[in-house]
């Protein structure tokens, strides 16, 4: 009887050794399921600071991947196990939907802008119609410069298509240095590595980024729209929606605001 009297105690003090030295080893794991978010990488800041915010308010996790909308399309369709996509580009979620990738048509989340960056040394003079880049241009002083590659990347192809409006493509093809996504795109734009670039607003605004180098907001009117548009896959979890749904709020929209992004009217 003592030694069984003794047994017991001992377990109580093992039980409360676990309960408060080692609680992660002893106490049942949470096993909610975190859901796969597939992030156009132009949103990254921003999102980082929404996902920060949802988790605080509600307890729940989400994992985030940052890329270039069209690859992830690539990889949606070859069985990526995303449960939510936001594009840059509101046609490559239009695209998912007409065959059965997404729920729906989805929601449109954020309107970006182009802006045209520097690194803090480089000679190249920010203007809104790209004098500065003519003059570097047409002296031969310019080395190299970045954009997102335009063939999977929203912003890249936006890029291309205000560079040709104001006739500068064909003489940039030797000077450009294309980034996988518009973050890379970014990183090359200020690295000291080229003279400058074009990439979203919402990265240049970033502090990491304006404390590298300066930018200037360029004007909408001369590419295409970039409405950005997100959407749920066909088994997204609880929490995936939740999600959704929270990137719908005013504290959402807020900071999407904060990181130089137009709302679309609902």
């Amino acid at each position: 009887m003592q030694s069984l009297t003794r047994f017991f105690h001992l377990l109580g003090f093992a039980l409360l050794f676990c309960l408060a030295v080692v609680p992660s080893t002893c106490r049942a794991a949470d096993t909610t399921p975190i859901p796969a978010i597939a992030a156009a990488a132009n949103i990254k800041f921003a999102l980082d600071g929404i996902v920060k915010n949802f988790t605080a308010e509600t307890g729940l996790k989400v994992r985030v991947s940052y890329g270039s909308s069209g690859n992830f399309v690539a990889q949606i369709q070859h069985g990526a196990p995303f449960e939510m996509l936001l594009s840059a580009d509101e046609r490559y979620i239009t695209e998912l939907n007409k065959v059965g990738f997404t729920q729906g048509e989805g929601v449109q989340y954020a309107v970006g802008r182009l802006a045209l960056v520097v690194p803090k040394n480089s000679p190249l003079a920010l203007d809104i119609e790209l004098n500065g880049l003519k003059a570097l241009l047409a002296a031969g002083q310019l080395e190299r410069f970045a954009i997102a590659n335009p063939d999977h990347a929203p912003y890249g192809e936006r890029a291309r298509e205000l560079l040709k409006e104001l006739g500068l493509w064909d003489e940039l093809q030797t000077k450009l240095i294309l980034g996988e996504n518009a973050s890379q795109a970014a990183q090359f734009a200020i690295s000291g590595s080229t003279q400058g670039g074009i990439i979203p607003l919402s990265l240049a605004i970033a502090p990491q980024f304006q404390a590298l180098g300066h930018y200037l907001a360029l004007p909408s009117d001369l590419h295409g729209p970039l409405n950005q548009r997100m959407a749920l896959m066909p088994k997204a979890s609880p929490t995936a929606e939740r999600f959704y749904q929270y990137l719908q709020s005013d504290a959402a929209r807020a900071v999407f605001t904060q990181y130089g992004f137009g709302l679309p009217v609902n």
